[in-house]
């Protein structure tokens, strides 16, 4: 077993540098063809630092392991907000951007929405992926057409998701080889990662949901969380909420879209009687402490960290003799 989970381990890694790779080489080879910085934060920049879910999920679904799949998408967005916001709310408070927030939270809202309903229904099929994919669309249609008379919000969150990119005078080739390599690192490291992941489910005696919704979603996180708390230490709070919002959004309407367009996605019962109760909370914590000042401080950010702890404490229940 310890080869088992040195694999889990380098899978992690493997993803984590993939997504990085992916997002540099894209945009430096949409710069070098002019590509304006809106467009790239709002397709590029979001797309890629989720690449790690969607071909986690990917890989999990056609490997017949559904609750690593939904675990994935789920834990994610709970995992964003109670953990990552929270470690970026103690790092720094979060001054929230009204406009931006206005557009994004009822987008989130409603993208969670939907994938309750999609979850209590069962099954997620096909058309819950056209209906989907169809709305990540209006969404990024909408926020570009918003976004271009505030350019210059929206260029600064992309300089700082991408300051440390290559030149982009490296030109269109050189991004597009460090594309194809994130994206081989990414496949790479999802396959390492779901087939483990099955081995110590299996090993421990717990769900394939109990791991994708811990080590799975925490890991397939980290480019996130990453982000997000490099942007509070540099004091640019309203992009780590911006990161996380945008984020949660994608891992709805597009990971779990593409991923029911591959292939039906049953749905555990343990995810509809808990878990997806658990992801609408933090929605809902996360929207009434922007709501009620406009910012997210620091005692909020240590209750969202605390939630997280008491949650992750129910589901290790299961992994104790007594539980």
């Amino acid at each position: 077993m310890t080869m088992t989970y040195g694999l889990l381990a380098l899978g992690l890694v493997l993803l984590v540098a993939g997504g990085d790779t992916l997002v540099r080489g894209a945009t430096t080879a949409a710069r070098s063809l002019g590509v304006s910085p809106l467009l790239i934060g709002l397709t590029l920049v979001g797309m890629g630092t989720s690449a790690p879910e969607l071909v986690t999920s990917l890989t999990a679904v056609l490997a017949g392991s559904p609750g690593i799949a939904m675990g994935n998408v789920i834990g994610s967005n709970t995992a964003n907000i109670l953990l990552i916001l929270g470690v970026a709310a103690l790092i720094s408070p979060i001054a929230v951007d009204r406009d931006a927030f206005r557009r994004d939270g009822w987008v989130l809202i409603a993208s969670t929405a939907l994938c309750v309903i999609a979850v209590i229904a069962g099954t997620i099929d096909y058309r819950w992926g056209l209906a989907m994919l169809a709305g990540l669309a209006v969404y990024l249609l909408w926020a570009w057409m918003g976004e271009r008379r505030h350019r210059d919000r929206e260029a600064r969150k992309y300089e700082h998701l991408t300051e440390d990119a290559p030149d982009a005078r490296g030109g269109v080739w050189s991004g597009l080889g460090l594309a194809v390599i994130g994206i081989l690192l990414t496949v790479g490291g999802a396959r390492l990662l779901v087939d483990n992941a099955i081995v110590v489910a299996r090993d421990i005696g717990v769900s394939d949901t109990i791991i994708g919704l811990t080590v799975v979603a925490v890991g397939t996180s980290l480019p996130e969380l990453v982000t997000s708390a490099v942007a509070a230490f540099r004091r640019h709070s309203d992009v780590a909420l911006g990161n996380i919002i945008g984020s949660n959004i994608y891992n709805v309407l597009g990971i779990l879209g593409i991923t029911a367009l591959v292939a039906p996605i049953r749905v555990p019962p343990e995810i509809i009687r808990l878990d997806i109760w658990v992801m609408v909370a933090a929605t809902a914590l996360v929207v009434l402490f922007v709501r009620t000042g406009m910012r997210i401080v620091r005692l909020e950010g240590l209750a969202l960290l605390l939630a997280y702890a008491v949650y992750l404490g129910w589901l290790a229940r299961d992994l104790l003799p007594f539980g």
